[in-house]
C-alpha cells in the first residue's frame, strides 16, 4: 500500500489521478482493471464499504489514512455497480476483462481455423464484450434490453460476416504460400472485432445521436442537450474500440511468428501454445489501460462549437459531457 504522505487527500467518488493528462488517466484506469481486485473476499468488501459510509457520514474511526481511503474505493469501484448497488458478476468486471478474455483472443488467434471455429471465437469474443458493456451501462436511466440485443446482433454479424469473408478471400488467393497464408490469416481478427466494436458502439448509442447528451458548467448543472457533443463522444468511443484490439490482435501474430521459427519452439510443439497464451496475455494487459485512457471519460468542449441555445443558456466559455467508456 502507498505511502500516505504520497496521496491526496481523499475525495469520495473522485478520482485519485488528474484526469487531464495522458499519465493520470493511466494510472486511474490501471486502478480500474487491475485484477487483484478479483481476489477480494466479501468480508474485506464490506469492510470498505462500511469505512466509505463512515467517511460519507462524519463517522471515520481515528488514524484511518488517506490510502486506506483511496484503496477502499477502488474495491468497491471494481466490484461494485455504482448506480444499481448490487456486485457485478465476476467474469464481466472491468477488472476480470483481461483475465477472462484472454482465453478468447488465444481463440481468435488459433492458425489454420475452419469456418465453424471462426465462427465460434467471433461470437465468444462478442458475446463476452456484450456481457461487459451491459454489466457496466450507465443504469440511472432504465434502457430497453432491445437496444442492447440490437447492438449485440450487429456486432455479432458484422464480426462472422467479415471473418468468414476475409479469410475465404486468403483461401483462393493462389498467388500466397502456405506459410504466408497462415501468416496473413492471423491478422483477419484485428478488421472483423474493429469493425463489430465501432458497430456495437453505433447501435447501442444511436439514440444520443437524435436526442442529444447532457452538457454541463463548472458548477456540474445541466445546461442543455447537445448532438453535437454526442457525435465527439461517439467518435471517441469508436476510436477507443478500433485502438483497443490493435496490440491485443496485431502483436501476438507478430510476436509468434518471429518465435515459432526459435529451435526451442521448434523442438517442443507442446510449448506453442502456453508461449501463444502468455504473448496475447501482455498485450491484453498493455492495451486495455492504453487504450482506453486515449481520452477523459468527462470531456470538456468549447461552447462556440455547440448548438446556439447551449451557448445563450450559460456564460462558461467550456462545458463537459460524459463520454462513456
Amino acid at each position: 500500500m502507498a505511502d500516505n504522505a504520497t496521496c491526496p487527500p481523499f475525495q469520495l467518488g473522485r478520482p485519485r489521478y488528474d484526469q487531464s493528462s495522458f499519465y493520470g488517466r493511466l494510472r486511474h484506469y490501471l486502478d480500474i482493471v487491475d485484477p487483484r481486485t478479483l481476489l477480494v473476499s466479501e468480508s474485506r468488501l464490506q469492510e470498505c464499504v462500511k469505512l466509505l459510509d463512515d467517511f460519507r457520514c462524519g463517522t471515520l474511526p481515528p488514524g484511518v489514512s488517506d490510502a486506506q481511503l483511496w484503496e477502499a474505493q477502488k474495491i468497491k469501484q471494481a466490484i461494485v455497480h455504482p448506480d444499481t448497488e448490487e456486485k457485478i458478476f465476476m467474469p464481466f468486471r472491468m477488472s476480470g476483462y483481461v483475465p477472462f478474455g484472454t482465453p478468447i483472443v488465444v481463440g481468435l488467434l488459433l492458425p489454420n481455423q475452419t469456418l465453424a471455429s471462426t465462427v465460434f471465437w467471433q461470437w465468444l469474443n462478442q458475446s463476452h464484450n456484450a456481457c461487459v458493456n451491459f454489466a457496466n451501462r450507465n443504469a440511472t436511466k432504465p434502457t430497453p434490453v432491445s437496444r442492447f440485443l440490437q447492438g449485440y446482433a450487429g456486432a455479432v454479424t458484422s464480426a462472422v460476416s467479415i471473418a468468414v469473408g476475409l479469410n475465404m478471400l486468403v483461401q483462393r488467393a493462389n498467388k500466397f504460400s502456405p506459410a504466408t497464408r497462415v501468416l496473413i490469416q492471423r491478422f483477419v481478427p484485428f478488421p472483423a472485432v474493429a469493425s463489430a466494436n465501432i458497430c456495437n458502439v453505433v447501435l447501442m448509442r444511436h439514440t444520443e445521436l437524435a436526442e442529444g447528451i447532457d452538457v454541463r458548467d463548472s458548477s456540474g448543472n445541466i445546461v442543455g442537450s447537445s448532438k453535437i457533443a454526442a457525435k465527439c463522444a461517439l467518435l471517441e468511443t469508436a476510436l477507443t474500440r478500433v485502438v483497443l484490439p490493435m496490440p491485443i490482435l496485431v502483436l501476438p501474430p507478430l510476436v509468434m511468428a518471429f518465435l515459432e521459427k526459435l529451435p526451442l519452439l521448434r523442438a517442443h510443439q507442446r510449448l506453442v501454445l502456453p508461449v501463444h497464451s502468455l504473448v496475447c496475455l501482455a498485450s491484453f494487459g498493455l492495451a486495455l489501460p492504453l487504450a482506453i485512457s486515449l481520452f477523459p471519460q468527462i470531456s470538456q468542449v468549447e461552447v462556440s462549437k455547440l448548438e446556439p441555445e447551449i451557448a445563450m443558456a450559460t456564460d462558461c466559455e467550456v462545458v463537459t459531457y460524459n463520454k462513456g467508456l
